[in-house]
């Protein structure tokens, strides 16, 4: 029977184990009970089975069942062996004498320590029940099968105590750390630490493997890098093993490069990474802006067959979201669904974030409602997320249902995000009433009115075309001291492109007093003469070269609309002219052999009738020009996602070209595209021009 010293190994991963090196004695000697042995140390590679020498390598793992050993006294004289009927009282004889009983017995008296007291009376008064000759293996047997950390501490004091002759002290101490690294409890792995130190006990790569496992588990990723980089201080030299799972450590601190540095030495070393390890890769580069990086650790992975973990999965549909890909996002969904993976809530509010991202509210919507089928409760961020996409496609009674939804809860509470974006969606819908009730409920619940929330209400009464109670609220902001933003000066030259002509004095006269620049520049375009083209060119430049760049546009293209709305169509293509000239539109025409088209789907209204205006014009010249035509032309104005009322940039775009008569019809199998052929479009330009 072979004898064989069992010894703790601490693995950082289910596939990453520790070995140790152990004597075995020679078959026909009968073993002692702790035979000596050399100093024990580690390697990551089984040897062969069929190896016949005295001297065996056996791999053990503190994950893995302490291997038995028999319990007999020394003897010099080999010994024959003997079949015994399995069924005779001289084989249970044997079996009580064997280590198998042993060791079951110890496995008792660990479960006993994992429930008592947490003191070293109680501790003491269970392991007494063990008989007087305890060896080093027992020991490791009952710490290596404990689950209690209040316990194991004085269970190692008990040995350390009893066992007269400890050859190694550390494997008892490392069983101990594995207690501490099953419970997650990272503080008392540290106190033993220093204890250990103090006792001149040297600690070894496997100590520090537990001690670092432990941070990981316990989601401290900074106190794992502290334990990996304290090894050379205590003598140990980190291996690939050790290099290779503090990658996700060294990205969870945010020290990428590290991270990634040593991700490039465990491809070309071909360390073996854990499934944690590339999802925490994923989120480094996704968190940069490296989407394809993404996919290609997702890809290396797969390659070397480690199998992907929900974590993997989440961690990529979160990259798609970020990336603004929903397609992929659905893709990596249902190749998660197919592997067998249950969705997580961090699966779903990964795929809320990616839809609501892109506005993609059809599909939010279904994963909204399938969170709440299945009783997941969303925080309040998630809830703002899918209430302002809601709210950005004109998706109103969405909306307000996860409003009241989110009130009903009892988990979460509306917050001025939330008044804020629902505002938003009443304003956009023109819903007077309801944003008035809502701006009382928000009063109400504490929170004070805002430029932004403000700025919402303005818009809504802009829609309703009640200009009284524009200037109303325009000068109760002047009362509560806000200043009106870049923001709230675009909401009200919007409001300006949709009011009356006789009312129109009213709302540049609080366009001036929020902005005297942008105020003089309404009233220049709108009661300027034919003269003034240029004085209204330069001063329009000045003022989008003087706001942020992300109001430029808007700006812009609420003057174009003034314009049109008050049929100054000539002053509205200068206005666009100058638009591209700052690069405020692009792409808007294009020429290939084969087709000619004009994008209008990123243009607001007034930008896109301007646009078709002097496309038209440009055609016109191309055909006097004797310029060749393609075999086909065409318009697109995009799908269109939002519900609001207003008329569509399709519908707009209809009804304008019947008022033209040109030949341009609705695509049947292209959405949001208009299109004519080559002679029809001749055809009605030589009429057009001979008109």
């Amino acid at each position: 029977m072979a004898s064989r010293l069992c010894s703790c190994s601490c693995s950082l991963t289910p596939d990453h184990h520790f070995f140790i090196k152990s004597l075995s004695t020679p078959p026909l000697l009968k073993p002692t009970p702790f035979p000596r042995t050399p100093s024990l140390q580690h390697f990551n590679f089984p040897l062969s089975p069929h190896r016949r020498t005295s001297l065996q390598i056996a791999p053990v793992s503190v994950q893995d069942p302490v291997l038995r050993q028999t319990h007999e006294p020394d003897s010099e004289k080999p010994k024959s062996y003997v079949w015994v009927n399995p069924k005779s009282p001289r084989a249970a004889q044997l079996r009580e004498q064997s280590y198998d009983a042993r060791y079951a017995y110890l496995v008792s008296i660990a479960e006993s320590l994992n429930s008592c007291n947490p003191d070293e009376k109680d501790v003491y008064s269970v392991l007494d029940a063990l008989d007087d000759k305890i060896v080093e293996q027992d020991a490791v047997v009952v710490l290596n099968s404990m689950s209690n950390p209040e316990t194991a501490p004085f269970v190692l004091k008990y040995f350390q105590e009893r066992i007269k002759t400890i050859r190694e002290e550390v494997i008892l101490y490392n069983v101990t750390f594995k207690v501490f690294r099953k419970c997650k409890d990272l503080d008392r792995a540290e106190k033993l630490f220093g204890e250990m130190v103090r006792r001149g006990v040297k600690p070894d790569n496997i100590t520090f493997s537990a001690i670092i496992s432990c941070a990981r588990r316990s989601s401290l990723p900074e106190k794992a890098v502290e334990w990996y980089e304290k090894m050379p201080a205590h003598g140990c030299q980190p291996d690939d093993i050790h290099h290779a799972v503090i990658i996700d450590a060294y990205g969870q601190t945010g020290n990428i490069d590290m991270a990634l540095s040593l991700y490039d030495r465990a491809r070309a070393k071909r360390w073996r990474l854990d499934a944690l390890t590339f999802a925490t890769l994923i989120k480094i580069y996704g968190m940069s802006g490296n989407f394809e990086g993404c996919l290609n650790v997702y890809e290396e992975m797969k390659a070397i067959r480690v199998k992907p973990n929900l974590t993997v999965y989440n961690s990529l549909l979160d990259a798609m979201g970020r990336a603004k890909r929903p397609w992929q996002a659905k893709s990596i969904y249902e190749e998660m669904i197919i592997n067998g993976f249950k969705p997580s809530w961090a699966t779903h509010a990964a795929l809320l974030r990616a839809f609501s991202k892109v506005r993609h509210a059809d599909d939010g919507l279904r994963v909204y409602r399938e969170m709440k089928r299945k009783g997941m409760e969303l925080n309040v961020t998630l809830y703002n997320t899918v209430l302002a996409m809601f709210a950005d496609v004109g998706y109103v009674d969405e909306a307000v249902e996860v409003f009241e939804d989110m009130k009903r809860s009892g988990t979460c509470k509306p917050d001025s995000r939330t008044f804020s974006s629902l505002m938003t969606a009443y304003s956009c819908s023109g819903k007077v009433s309801e944003a008035e009730a809502l701006f009382d409920e928000m009063l109400a619940a504490g929170f004070e009115p805002s430029i932004f929330i403000l700025t919402s209400l303005v818009q809504c009464y802009g829609k309703a075309k009640s200009t009284d109670d524009v200037v109303r609220t325009f000068n109760w902001i002047l009362v509560l001291d806000l200043t009106p933003d870049e923001r709230f000066c675009c909401c009200l030259l919007n409001v300006v492109a949709h009011t009356p002509a006789e009312e129109l004095g009213k709302i540049i006269s609080c366009l001036e007093k929020a902005n005297a620049k942008l105020g003089y520049v309404v009233k220049l375009l709108v009661d300027g003469g034919n003269g003034e083209e240029q004085i209204l060119m330069r001063e329009t430049h000045e003022l989008l070269n003087s706001v942020g760049p992300d109001i430029r546009r808007p700006y812009c293209n609420s003057l174009i609309e003034i314009c049109v709305n008050l049929n100054m169509l000539e002053r509205a293509c200068e206005l666009f002219d100058l638009g591209l000239r700052l690069e405020l539109y692009a792409n808007v025409q294009s020429k290939s052999p084969v087709l000619w088209s004009l994008n209008l789907k990123s243009l607001s209204l007034g930008a896109a009738v301007t646009a078709l205006h002097v496309w038209m014009n440009d055609l016109s010249k191309a055909l006097e020009s004797e310029e060749e035509l393609p075999s086909l032309l065409g318009i697109s104005t995009g799908h269109g996602k939002h519900r609001y009322p207003d008329s569509s940039l399709a519908e707009v775009l209809e009804s304008r070209l019947k008022e033209l008569n040109a030949p341009f019809h609705e695509s049947p199998d292209k959405v949001g595209w208009f299109t004519t052929t080559k002679v029809a479009a001749k055809s009605w330009l030589e009429s057009r021009r001979s008109r």
